[in-house]
């Protein structure tokens, strides 16, 4: 895999007429230590699932090495405990104030019902183990109560919770947190790094909010759609779904939730993206990639040669070891390292 090149020699030849769907991966089975209440209720018909006990509360389960708790969160409008939670993983032992960095996870899967946080749970298991918290966060979806602006808000009030978690789990250094998000997931990332830049139609900021009481400071972007008015406009169809209709009927909603619409030249971004993506093609990170250079901002792309979109984040393949490392190292010294290495 070709890693750190400059967005100048990194841009992938992708057809932009390309069937643009945003898509999603097959879903990983988790392993046989989430077996049980843990995998909380199903959405199999689009419906929103009843509210379950675990869901509503939070509750801990002790797994070797590390623990995993389901963390409900407050929502701006009326919530779902079944699907307004997150799942907090903690490394075991005693760590000192402020001494264990934060990775969140956001999923993919088209923003739509039949996929949740279990997409991410490889992830989450295996960045645990290299010393980190992570927080895999659960919203509201197309199908189940989600879409505009529901997906939005609940991934923000998510996110907005880290505040208060960190009041009660105070190991956790959110100074550096890198959010990670896969396919539909690493637009929700990019959006939730940059909605303070969040402008335009007063109407549509005020239904988004656009003052968070948190933002990661760093975003690892996985084949996601971070440009979705040009994917709209080419026919990604779930995009216009999720948003309640096309860039010419709702520009200010674009506007307001598109990341390349957002770019913050001081947030960092590394995109990492299949060059044998079919279902979410590649020039939708090498547009955005090239934008925030563009900007003077801080901007990576990461090709992953063979990759497709289901493969590019399948556990056990070199790609997706290769976005651990990515997370693992994206710290003040690489952030360092691509200001560095920008053209002068």
């Amino acid at each position: 895999m070709r890693t750190w090149r400059d967005v100048r020699v990194a841009l992938i030849a992708v057809s932009a007429s390309a069937a643009l769907i945003a898509g999603c991966s097959s879903d990983p089975s988790p392993p046989p230590e989430f077996a049980g209440p843990l995998m909380g209720a199903p959405i199999a018909d689009g419906r929103s699932p009843e509210p379950t006990a675990l869901a509503a509360a939070p509750e801990t389960r002790a797994v070797k090495g590390y623990s995993v708790t389901r963390l409900p969160y407050r929502t701006r409008r009326a919530g779902d405990p079944a699907q307004n939670f997150a799942d907090l993983y903690l490394p075991d032992g005693k760590h000192p104030s402020r001494s264990v960095p934060l990775v969140i996870l956001v999923h993919g899967g088209s923003w739509k019902a039949e996929y949740d946080l279990t997409m991410m749970r490889p992830f989450a298991i295996d960045l645990v183990r290299r010393g980190f918290a992570v927080y895999n966060i659960e919203f509201r979806r197309v199908g189940s109560g989600g879409g505009w602006p529901t997906t939005f808000t609940d991934a923000a009030d998510a996110v907005n919770g880290l505040v208060d978690l960190a009041r009660t789990r105070p190991q956790l250094d959110l100074a550096e947190t890198v959010i990670l998000g896969y396919s539909s997931g690493g637009q929700l990332a990019t959006w939730l790094a940059c909605r303070h830049r969040l402008s335009g139609n007063r109407t549509v900021s005020h239904e988004l909010g656009s003052t968070p009481r948190f933002r990661p400071a760093r975003v690892v972007s996985v084949s996601a759609p971070l440009a979705m008015a040009f994917a709209a406009e080419h026919g990604n169809s779930r995009i216009v779904a999720l948003m309640g209709g096309t860039p010419e009927q709702v520009p200010e909603r674009y506007r307001a939730v598109d990341p390349i619409a957002l770019i913050d030249p001081q947030v960092p971004v590394i995109a990492v993206h299949g060059d044998s993506d079919r279902l979410v093609p590649a020039v939708l990170s090498t547009r955005y990639i090239s934008a925030v250079v563009a900007a003077g901002g801080l901007g990576r792309l990461v090709v992953a040669p063979g990759s497709s979109h289901g493969t590019v984040a399948r556990r056990g393949t070199a790609s997706y070891r290769e976005i651990l490392d990515i997370v693992t190292g994206f710290t003040r010294k690489s952030v360092e390292e691509m200001r560095n290495s920008r053209p002068r």
